[in-house]
């Protein structure tokens, strides 16, 4: 009888620690806005590169240390129009734009990858250099 009391405490001291979830929500967030190729103003194609190193297939740098990227998801953070930056790829793009302040938006991105394996291709020590190449764009003055 005691272990059952002592059960449901326990189950229910569980359920009344949890993480808190702050949100902030706009009432219409689904809005349209149309912007035409006269609206910005374009870099010159720049570039930036990141190593990625992986031993036992794993990132360990990013795993322990800072996780230094731009990420264009669902949530899009960062407004790319092209194709979409996925994996190793976004750290270099985190170095573009803080190598280049004061830009709106990213045109286009293309990634060059060079992967290195040197033990026997395998996945247990390699490096993949990741290099974005893209144009910037600010929104211009009216």
């Amino acid at each position: 009888m005691k272990k059952s009391i002592l059960i449901i405490l326990g189950v229910a001291a569980l359920f009344m620690t949890s993480c808190n979830s702050y949100r902030h929500t706009m009432r219409e967030p689904n809005t349209h806005v149309e912007f035409y190729a006269s609206d910005f103003e374009l870099s010159e194609p720049v570039s930036a590169e990141a190593t990625v190193t992986r031993i036992l297939w794993i990132d360990w740098e990013r795993t322990f240390g800072s996780s230094k990227a731009g990420f264009a998801n669902n949530g899009s953070e960062l407004p790319i129009i092209g194709n979409m930056v996925y994996g190793g790829a976004n750290i270099a793009l985190y170095k573009l734009l803080k190598e280049n302040p004061g830009y709106d938006v990213i045109f286009y991105p293309q990634v060059e990858v060079h992967r290195h394996a040197p033990v026997f291709g395998s996945g247990f020590y390699c490096t993949t250099t990741y290099k974005v190449t893209a144009r910037l764009g600010k929104m211009k003055q009216k």
